[in-house]
């Protein structure tokens, strides 16, 4: 079908907006993030100013990354991808529009209120009452129009991506507002309902399922629909793809409270979660092999396709980070894990390489199909490619070298019973693994910053050869 037709039978504009703002929001989010560890290395860079301490910038550097850069790319590869396995356009153009707009409102909210001090202190859910108000409105208007533009297709089958989204949708749309239950009291301040152990019980509920759901099943909707174009070959288990999905949306929900080992929360919640946790390393690694296997005779492609090398490392480090995750949670582990840079170095190696990678392999794929052209420069995508890889594996060795021994020093007694280091000494004996953090996350940036070069020219060659065609034929 010819690019012409695929225009007129699909709404590709919009994801076009939300791809662009993706790399936009890839390059802020990780050079907040890159400037705030350099604060942790060389403390004077705060400048005694409120607004640039760590404390205000690191919820800045959070949402950027996750619902910034995260939620854009996966709202592209979402709407671009229901479209194409549905055969019909998206159900809404209004609301798709609606939810574009709505989301970047949300992240200048989150830009301008998290600096001020504006937040209600929950981990990835910080942003107050009436912020949170608005992105359930935008969420439920994605996942209306998502849910729309299936119930409208052509086929009588659901592609395991679309169950994926749409599991990471509903999942997301309850969490969120239980999570986010408060009292306000200020336009910008409110109390939540919950108190106590009960709040840190539902905060991690939330918290860790919006990692389970949010940055894993939606991403793993990418995965299902990339990789198989990408590589041109089919899924290679599809009945694999179903299992695994099913796993992880009845398996993930119950993991939260292994965050809350050793506090007070009931001992036997934090076990069920421990257990839980090991048990969901086998479909975790399924759903790794699966992606994998689709090269199963076409290996050879990772020489020259370098979009493909994006996502099958992002696959190498989902399986990773699917394994220590659950390492972690063991109460043996997490007596000297918790509270540490180990896990730091944990959720950046899902982060950054599995969330990351994923995410710029469908960006890079997005971006040829939607403006039908080649990337500008394949060389820099090879150059963004081992940029991140290089600074994934200089960042998450730093935290976990910095955070073991974090770990051991904490809780080193001598003949006497007290501590062997006084905590300033732990925070002086971990500065060399902040400015290796502070490398790694700065090479990572660059490549950021080179994937953004690299789309703006090639929109402007797409555009330079659209003008070309469209020239009138001399006699």
């Amino acid at each position: 079908m010819q690019v012409n037709e695929l225009e007129k039978k699909y709404n590709f504009n919009i994801v076009r907006w939300f791809s662009v703002a993706t790399v936009i929001y890839l390059v802020f989010g990780t050079f907040v993030g890159v400037y705030i560890a350099a604060e942790l290395a060389w403390p004077f860079l705060n400048f005694d100013n409120p607004y640039l301490s760590f404390g205000r910038l690191r919820p800045v550097h959070t949402n950027a990354v996750i619902f910034a850069f995260g939620g854009c790319v996966l709202m592209a590869s979402a709407f671009y991808s229901v479209q194409r396995t549905c055969g019909v356009k998206l159900w809404s153009d209004k609301l798709a529009w609606f939810t574009f707009w709505g989301w970047n409102l949300i992240i200048v909210l989150a830009v301008i209120t998290l600096p001020m001090g504006f937040t209600q202190g929950k981990e990835y859910a910080e942003l107050e009452w009436p912020i949170d108000i608005l992105i359930a409105i935008v969420w439920l208007s994605f996942t209306f129009n998502f849910i729309m533009t299936i119930a409208n297709r052509k086929s009588t089958h659901i592609y395991v991506s679309n169950w994926f989204f749409l599991s990471m949708m509903v999942m997301i749309t309850y969490l969120h507002v239980v999570n986010s239950l408060a009292i306000p009291v200020e336009l910008f301040k409110s109390y939540s309902i919950f108190s106590s152990v009960q709040d840190a019980m539902i905060q991690w509920w939330w918290g860790h399922n919006a990692v389970g759901f949010y940055l894993t099943a939606g991403f793993l909707g990418i995965m299902y629909y990339f990789v198989p174009k990408q590589a041109e070959r089919p899924i290679y288990s599809y009945r694999l793809s179903v299992l695994h999905f099913w796993c992880l949306t009845f398996g993930y929900v119950w993991l939260g409270a292994h965050h809350l080992q050793y506090t007070a929360l009931p001992d036997w919640t934090g076990s069920l979660g421990a257990a839980i946790s090991i048990a969901m390393i086998v479909p975790s690694w399924g759903g790794a092999v699966n992606g994998m296997m689709t090269l199963s005779g076409a290996w050879d492609k990772l020489r020259t396709d370098y979009v493909l090398r994006f996502l099958i490392m992002s696959l190498a480090f989902y399986a990773m980070s699917t394994f220590e995750g659950p390492v972690m949670a063991l109460k043996v582990v997490n007596a000297l894990s918790h509270y540490t840079d180990w896990t730091i170095g944990h959720v950046h190696s899902g982060a950054l390489g599995w969330v990351g990678m994923v995410g710029a392999g469908a960006i890079y794929h997005l971006v040829t199909r939607l403006w039908n052209t080649e990337m500008y420069s394949t060389r820099l995508v090879n150059t963004h490619f081992w940029l991140a890889t290089i600074g994934i594996a200089i960042y998450i060795t730093a935290m976990w070298i910095s955070g073991i021994m974090q770990g051991l020093m904490w809780r080193d007694y001598d003949e006497f019973g007290t501590l062997t280091y006084t905590f300033a000494e732990s925070v002086a004996a971990m500065h060399p693994y902040y400015v290796m953090r502070f490398v790694g996350g700065f090479i990572y940036f660059l490549g950021g910053v080179i994937m953004l070069y690299n789309v703006v020219m090639t929109l402007r060659q797409a555009g330079a050869e659209r003008n070309v065609s469209a020239e009138p034929v001399r006699a």
